[in-house]
C-alpha cells in the first residue's frame, strides 16, 4: 500500500454477524439464571431503599441525629445502585421489574420495620448480608455464563453491602444500649 493512502474496510458479513450476536445473547432470556439475578437485584435494591427510608424517618432516641444521617446516606448509595442494574438487564434481556407488585414477588430481602432503633438495625443489617450472599453468588454465576458486564457490576456492588453491613455490625455490637 502506497503512503497516504487508506484501506477500504471490510464490510461485514451478514452471516458473521448474525452468528456473533447469536452466541452473545443465547443466555439473554427471561429464564437465564443471570438474568433472574439482576431482576432479582433491582427488586432487592427498592426494597432496601425503601427500607433505610423507613428507618432515616423513623430514627429516635440519643443516636437520632447521626442514624438519622446514617440511614439517609445508605438509602443514597443503593438509590444510586438502582440504575446501573436495572440497565445491565435491559442490556442483555427483558425488561427491569418497575412495579410494586413485580418487586414484592421478586425480592429475597425482608421490610426492616422495627419498633425500636435494635431492631431497625438488626434487619437491616440482615439485609445487608442478603444482599451480599446474593451478590457474590451473582458474580460466580455471571463468571459461569461468559458475562464479565455483569461480574464487574456484582463486584462493584456487593462493596457498597460489605460497607453498610460492616457499620450496622459494629453499631450493634458496640453495647451503647441501641
Amino acid at each position: 500500500m502506497a503512503v497516504g493512502t487508506t484501506k477500504t474496510p471490510k464490510k461485514p458479513n451478514p452471516r458473521e454477524v448474525a452468528k456473533i450476536v447469536r452466541d452473545l445473547t443465547r443466555e439473554n432470556r427471561e429464564q437465564s439464571p443471570v438474568v433472574q439475578l439482576l431482576r432479582r437485584q433491582v427488586a432487592n435494591s427498592f426494597v432496601v431503599y425503601v427500607n433505610h427510608k423507613h428507618c432515616h424517618w423513623q430514627t429516635f432516641g440519643p443516636h437520632f441525629r447521626d442514624l438519622h444521617k446514617l440511614f439517609d446516606e445508605f438509602a443514597a448509595e443503593v438509590l444510586e445502585s438502582i440504575d446501573p442494574i436495572a440497565e445491565r438487564v435491559r442490556m442483555i434481556g427483558p425488561d427491569p421489574p418497575a412495579s410494586l407488585q413485580e418487586f414484592a414477588k421478586l425480592a429475597s430481602v425482608g421490610e426492616g420495620v422495627g419498633a425500636s432503633m435494635n431492631e431497625m438495625i438488626e434487619a437491616s443489617r440482615k439485609n445487608s448480608l442478603i444482599m451480599i450472599e446474593e451478590f457474590r453468588r451473582g458474580a460466580k454465576i455471571a463468571e459461569e455464563h461468559d458475562d464479565p458486564g455483569t461480574v464487574d457490576l456484582c463486584s462493584r456492588l456487593v462493596q457498597i453491602h460489605e460497607k453498610q453491613e460492616w457499620w450496622l455490625r459494629d453499631m450493634l455490637s458496640d453495647g451503647d444500649g441501641l
